[in-house]
């Protein structure tokens, strides 16, 4: 990586702002933490934010703080707002847009060979650490330009998106209100180590990221010897049965087009071939692209296991482990975005996405109550085949920091190009 590489990304990002965000990104990088209690990454984050708040002085409308910071309660979460200080036009009021980054990193242990590479057995490799430098920057870049600024802003830096659902835990501690008015705009830029060409914002209106349900089916019989079955109630050909017929559930009770995707990722019992287990356990993830499959999914799944442990005299309890909603794009804010990225790139930098990922993402808590517009950002590093590169979550994957200030510019100039609301 060269700066005269990040430059041509983002001409307009200071030189001195793009090196402090790629600065932040290698030290984030080196020190993946996991989850919901991100202390270190946290701290970084909060030491970057105070000469920010000095810099931004007091907002003449409130006569506090222009850039405010505060710090979850039940989790390592960052919120800035940040007041835009640009005179509104009469009978208008100032909208309010929100911008995330997520924090946390993934239990893989590191491949890379970089120089900054986590030796913790924890890796960024999804490229949070990049979304985290990334918000950072915008928020430094609007502080400097905040007379340009129509909108407030609400940054918001979010551990847990991996496994833990922070986003639902930060809406539910306030995030959403941090500014005073509802966010009228929501925004998130993900990286990804390969598949989408270097540099290149890809998108798409409606559905974009699958929702994620993940049930843990615990069949419960009744254990004995191996030798004489009948004697005992055996819970796993039961727990068979029903991955076969998980199989048939989504393929005869859902249409082929607004496909569902089911997945038994785990299934375990018994300790010995000659004894019968008291239990056998699937975990399952299920996949759906609209919310009318997803309300239907779960139930439908709920009511195969408990009919086939019935059928066998048997019972089935079910846990939810983890739930997210559809990751469903707004339309208006996808031609927003596109418009200000092909303004500031070309045509050329904008890719449309044909159809959504499969993968989840927890920022659908956010899309479901906010207007928005998630975007895809390829980070392979020059000369590397997108179609063959490691992809995220791998212990290979590498992210070309050279993005950075294409981040940092993409998410400040959807803030600045917000236009101010009608009022009533």
């Amino acid at each position: 990586m060269t700066h005269e590489t990040a430059d041509a990304l983002a001409p307009r990002v200071p030189a001195e702002l793009a090196r402090d965000v790629i600065a932040l990104r290698r030290e984030l990088h080196a020190h993946p933490e996991l989850d919901l209690h991100l202390p270190r990454t946290q701290a970084a984050v909060l030491d970057r934010l105070a000469p920010l708040q000095e810099r931004a002085g007091q907002d003449a409308r409130t006569g506090g703080p222009a850039l405010e910071v505060s710090t979850g309660r039940e989790l390592s979460s960052v919120v800035v707002v940040l007041r835009g200080a640009k005179p509104l036009p009469a009978g208008t009021r100032r909208p309010v847009v929100l911008l995330r980054g997520d924090m946390d990193g993934l239990p893989v242990t590191e491949l890379t060979g970089l120089d900054w590479a986590a030796t913790t057995g924890t890796m960024h490799a999804c490229g949070h650490d990049l979304h985290t430098a990334g918000l950072y920057g915008a928020l430094a870049w609007l502080v400097e330009r905040r007379d340009e600024l129509t909108a407030d802003v609400i940054g918001m830096f979010q551990p847990g998106e991996e496994t833990d659902g922070g986003a639902a835990r930060m809406i539910d501690e306030g995030l959403l209100e941090a500014a005073g008015p509802h966010p009228d705009a929501a925004y998130a830029i993900h990286v990804y180590s390969g598949k989408y060409p270097h540099g290149a914002l890809v998108s798409r209106t409606g559905a974009i990221q699958a929702g994620c349900d993940d049930l843990i089916v615990t069949v419960r019989g009744r254990g004995g010897h191996g030798s004489v079955p009948h004697l005992a109630q055996d819970p796993v050909p039961v727990a068979a049965e029903m991955v076969l017929a998980l199989q048939s559930l989504v393929a005869r009770q859902f249409d082929a087009f607004d496909p569902v995707v089911a997945t038994v990722g785990h299934l375990s019992a018994g300790t010995a071939a000659n004894i019968i287990p008291d239990t056998a356990t699937l975990a399952i993830t299920l996949r759906t692209f609209s919310a009318d499959a997803r309300e239907r999914l779960v139930p439908a799944v709920r009511r195969m296991v408990d009919g086939i442990a019935a059928a066998h005299g048997m019972s089935a309890e079910v846990r939810a482990d983890c739930a997210f909603p559809v990751t469903v794009n707004d339309g208006e804010k996808v031609d927003f975005a596109r418009g200000v990225v092909e303004d500031l790139y070309g045509a050329e930098a904008w890719q449309e996405l044909p159809e959504p990922e499969p993968g989840s993402e927890d920022f659908s808590e956010v899309l479901v109550r906010v207007p928005g517009a998630y975007l895809l950002l390829g980070a392979v590093p020059p000369g590397v085949d997108p179609e063959t590169a490691e992809g995220n979550h791998s212990p290979r994957a590498v992210f070309d920091d050279a993005v950075l200030p294409r981040v940092v510019e993409v998410l400040a100039e959807l803030a600045l190009r917000t236009p101010p609301v009608p009022e009533g």
